[in-house]
């Protein structure tokens, strides 16, 4: 890592935008695994699936504007904007006492994640040479996983040692932070425009970047089963007798932070498909496995498989969309890899939480629904890499 850290081409500002993917990975997920519980105490145990759905819907229509807006007036605005977001809805949450107030919220906190991370990825892209990518990516993943650690571990205890409240607090924090310490950083937008109205319409060209098609599909199969960890993972790791429920995220995202840089320079030199085949089949495996663990330390086992997996998929999916997009689309691009994202993430927790439906008998079933949704993907891939050979050899 400390080569890495050495060379050149990562300037102050990938640094920067590093630190500041850290807290607002913190901010957010912090919440994360508390949130169930609260919804119970509200009294909407009936309504824990739409705790992940409802952020990722709105995370996902906010795509095409923040991809836009991202291309046009620039990647700082668009990063503010998200981030200014996520610090709101900290404060509004201890004040809301209904169901549907909660809901609603949940709504509208997807704009943060809608807007802030399409913004630093393309901006990752404009600072990072094209032959480091992968590992660039690695090392952005890697700062935002360890938020994704760090930051549910940390509610769960704030929580338990203070209140909710003091939780929700924190994570205006954390949010606020993370585009206080991007104060004066340079715009990389050549040519960005000032804001208007205007550039809130979105056509149909706007939606998606065609280009970047065949990742976008390999990450929406791929990244089903977070959305299953985030919704029913709280409930699971209660069977065990964990009283921390962020422990669990904390092995996933250990594994994926040692993995992730790594993963990213393989697949610099050895090229995209082969890394993103194999981390499929060990996503695949690991979700099979989990929905059939008999103990926590066996549960923790599959957690750390999985965040292998993912450590292996998340900087090349990232880096491979970068490669496929043109440059001047590049907010565009990762606008359309982040809405597959969403969908991905917001089908595994509703369609969990059906199976699911509080009835800890059907556990299995939710977690192997993972594993078919990874097969797919891993299929898919197998399919494209063999496409592409019959292709060159036109």
């Amino acid at each position: 890592m400390m080569d890495i850290m050495n060379q050149k081409v990562y300037g102050f500002q990938f640094w920067l935008l590093c630190l500041s993917s850290l807290f607002f990975f913190s901010s957010f997920n912090m919440i994360i695994m508390e949130l169930p519980a609260y919804l119970t105490m509200l009294g909407g145990e009936d309504y824990k699936g739409l705790i992940i759905s409802l952020f990722t819907l709105t995370a996902g229509l906010s795509r095409p504007f923040s991809g836009k807006l991202t291309d046009t007036i620039g990647r700082m605005p668009v990063m503010i904007f998200g981030a200014v977001i996520c610090f709101i809805c900290g404060f509004i949450y201890p004040i809301t006492t209904t169901v549907s107030g909660f809901l609603f919220l949940r709504f509208v906190h997807g704009l943060s994640t809608g807007f802030k991370p399409t913004a630093t990825a393309a901006y990752v892209a404009d600072v990072v040479p094209s032959d480091k990518r992968g590992e660039a990516m690695g090392v952005l993943g890697l700062f935002g996983n360890t938020g994704l650690a760090l930051g549910p571990a940390f509610g769960s205890y704030i929580s338990k040692i203070y209140s909710y409240d003091v939780m929700f607090y924190c994570s205006s924090a954390l949010a606020i932070l993370s585009v206080a310490i991007l104060y004066k950083m340079k715009e990389t937008v050549p040519e960005k425009q000032p804001f208007s109205a205007k550039l809130l319409k979105i056509t149909k060209h706007d939606i998606y970047e065609h280009s970047v098609l065949p990742a976008a599909i390999v990450m929406l199969f791929g990244i089903y089963g977070y959305g299953v960890v985030l919704t029913i993972i709280p409930d699971f790791v209660g069977e065990f007798g964990i009283e921390n429920k962020g422990i669990y995220l904390l092995y996933l995202t250990i594994a994926s932070v040692s993995t992730r840089f790594w993963a990213g320079r393989a697949s610099d030199v050895y090229g995209r498909l082969p890394v993103l085949i194999w981390g499929l089949v060990i996503t695949c495996l690991a979700m099979f496995f989990t929905g059939i663990v008999q103990t926590a330390s066996q549960l923790y086992t599959t957690s750390f498989v999985l965040g292998i997996g993912v450590g292996m998929l998340s900087p090349t999916i990232f880096a491979w969309t970068i490669d496929l997009c043109p440059e001047k689309f590049r907010g565009k691009g990762m606008a359309t890899l982040y809405i597959a994202l969403e969908i991905g993430i917001g089908a595994g927790a509703l369609v969990s939480a059906a199976i699911y439906n509080n009835d800890s008998n059907m556990f299995v079933y939710a977690f192997w629904s993972c594993s078919v949704a990874s097969l797919i993907a891993l299929l898919y891939l197998i399919w494209y890499k063999r496409h592409l050979k019959r292709l060159a050899t036109y």
